[in-house]
């Protein structure tokens, strides 16, 4: 497998030679997905976050690439018809991390919900009412319209009480009726963004992706970014700045001496439950719902777990936001009304996680009202200003494909360029020459078995987590000696190796919450993180002190941030010189 730039080649380059034409600022989905268009193209780009890729707003989603059934009552007609456009693509492009998902939407009432729309319509509308069996059917209708000529999933049906309560026993009996159809499921989000920045680095030689790359201040004509990691500073020359900070748009115009008011932020929590019985109710589906108070809300299958969100609280400052205990009552809550004979407590939570979702600044009383429709905010170059600034408002991580064009094609506009390449139809990742049919996957399993001596069993688990890029770990593996990890057997010691040579982690909590979901899942304990870092630490060029630091940087991390229990990792004893 051909290996890009490292690291501090890449920061060399840019010392001595500072000019770049498109300097993205943020790489979580929006920014990586523009970043990828961009090198597609051509251009020469650099992309820069404080944090690893995805590791923030994006790493904070329920995990589904959905129409947005909601966004109908606001009028949002064509975020929806964008976003069913975009899921189906998503599902095309990204099979191996991309799957549909069932869903039901359980109903209590008959008409309410019906003058949602036309007082939103009017600005009279203050909090939504509770959709009832007729919204709901009226919204399934434009869903299966706007998909008539694109149908990759089966339509929508209704079901009355007697039919609802027999698909799920579980719910309420109060329930007069639901609505079962499919939207799709992205259970490894962040691998996503991670692969399309190595696609766009594979693809040309002029872009280039830094995590833990900090922009610390513009002087009109250069931008200094810090190496998180040695704290070291550089300068380049950009000829165009996206702004794609997501929560942090506002912050980073001030660093660059701009100021701006574009982001309203609201906050999503979710907790992650190991509970059987509530996985063996959802029995593949998701349930999808809103509550009492006028929110969304989901109980989602999530491997052997299950995910239950979301919150929607407006937050100033997106720094530090964790799921808090007020939040995870609110889970608990409406687990009981929802699911009353499924009892969720929180000794069920193996891990939460909540994150800011970069909504345009309004001042609607009822945060859920915020569209979730996507702009350019453009600050022209003005004084000493050398550069415009396009910073990336709202969108979702359905929409990140069309998002990024709609940018891309801003941005070579303003370069004078033409577009070259399209990227509708362009698989990501793991995604390329992905077998469709169950006897192609077997095929292809037992030829890259042949191959490369992984036995088969294994090369599932493989294939499972890349897509077609399990070919080249399982060579990767069979290169050197290979054994399982100690506590995570599914994994073996030249996976996390092939990780830490080809996807660019910098941190022990990078391997364990972004480039597996071994963290989500809550899989990870003492003797599994142990593990990971012993295996990582040589080609991180980790000293066993600074191994040791890595392994408390992300017990912190687990326990503080995502609520993994501390007595997970009581027994942990320090690296061993």
């Amino acid at each position: 497998m051909q290996q890009a730039m490292n690291r501090s080649q890449i920061i060399e380059r840019y010392r001595q030679q500072p000019d770049v034409s498109v300097l993205i600022v943020g790489a979580g989905i929006n920014g990586i997905g523009t970043f990828r268009d961009l090198a597609l193209q051509g251009v020469d780009v650099l992309i820069v976050d404080k944090a690893d890729f995805c590791a923030a707003s994006s790493a904070a989603s329920s995990r589904q690439a959905h129409g947005g059934l909601r966004y109908l009552e606001h009028g949002d007609f064509r975020l929806v018809r964008e976003s069913l456009a975009e899921r189906n693509r998503l599902l095309r492009n990204a099979p191996h991390a991309v799957e549909p998902l069932p869903t039901t939407i359980p109903v209590f009432h008959w008409l309410s919900g019906l003058l949602n729309a036309p007082l939103k319509f009017l600005g009279m509308l203050k909090k939504p009412n509770e959709r009832g069996y007729l919204v709901v059917k009226i919204g399934m209708m434009f869903y299966d319209w706007f998909t008539r000529n694109d149908r990759a999933m089966p339509a929508h049906k209704m079901l009355n009480r007697e039919q609802a309560l027999k698909k799920h026993p579980a719910l309420n009996p109060d329930v007069i009726g639901a609505a079962t159809y499919y939207d799709c499921l992205m259970p490894q989000a962040e691998r996503i963004g991670l692969e399309l920045a190595l696609d766009a680095e594979a693809a040309n030689p002029n872009a280039h992706a830094l995590n833990y790359c900090a922009l610390t201040g513009g002087d009109g004509a250069s931008v200094e970014l810090r190496d998180e990691l040695t704290d070291e500073t550089f300068r380049i020359q950009p000829k165009l700045v996206i702004n794609a900070g997501g929560a942090w748009i506002d912050f980073v115009n001030g660093s660059l001496q701009r100021k701006s008011h574009f982001i309203g932020g609201t906050k999503g929590s979710h907790i992650v439950v190991d509970h059987p019985e509530l996985v063996r109710v959802l029995d593949g589906s998701v349930i999808f719902f809103e509550n009492t108070d006028g929110r969304t809300a989901i109980f989602m299958p999530f491997y052997d777990k299950a995910i239950i969100g979301a919150t929607d609280i407006r937050v100033d400052d997106p720094d530090n936001v964790v799921c808090t205990d007020e939040e995870i009552d609110y889970f608990l809550r409406f687990s009981d009304h929802i699911l009353p004979n499924i009892h969720v407590d929180r000794s069920d939570i193996v891990f939460h996680f909540s994150g800011v979702r970069p909504l345009p600044y309004s001042d609607v009383e009822f945060v859920g009202l915020v569209t979730r429709e996507h702009s350019i905010r453009e600050i022209a170059p003005e004084g000493d200003l050398r550069y415009p600034i396009y910073s990336l408002v709202g969108g979702k991580w359905t929409t990140f494909r069309a998002f990024a064009e709609q940018t891309t094609d801003k941005v070579l506009g303003y370069l004078g360029k033409a577009r070259s390449k399209r990227t509708e139809n362009l698989a990501i990742g793991g995604g390329v020459g992905y077998p469709r049919t169950p006897s192609d996957r077997e095929a292809w399993l037992a030829q890259t078995s042949s191959s490369t001596g992984v036995p088969v069993e294994r090369l599932k688990d493989l294939f499972e987590r890349y897509g077609t890029r399990a070919e080249a770990v399982a060579r990767y593996i069979t290169a050197g000696d290979d054994r399982p990890l100690d506590g995570l057997p599914s994994y073996s010691q030249r996976e996390i190796m092939f990780i830490a040579e080809y996807e660019k982690p910098a941190h022990l909590d990078d391997f364990v919450v972004r480039r597996t979901v071994i963290g989500l899942r809550g899989l990870i304990d003492a003797a599994s993180l142990r593990a990971i870092a012993e295996a990582a630490a040589g080609l991180m060029g980790w000293s066993p002190e600074q191994t040791q630091q890595e392994i408390e940087r992300a017990v912190t991390i687990l326990t503080r941030d995502h609520g993994v229990p501390a007595q997970r990792f009581a027994a942990m004893a320090p690296v061993a010189n």
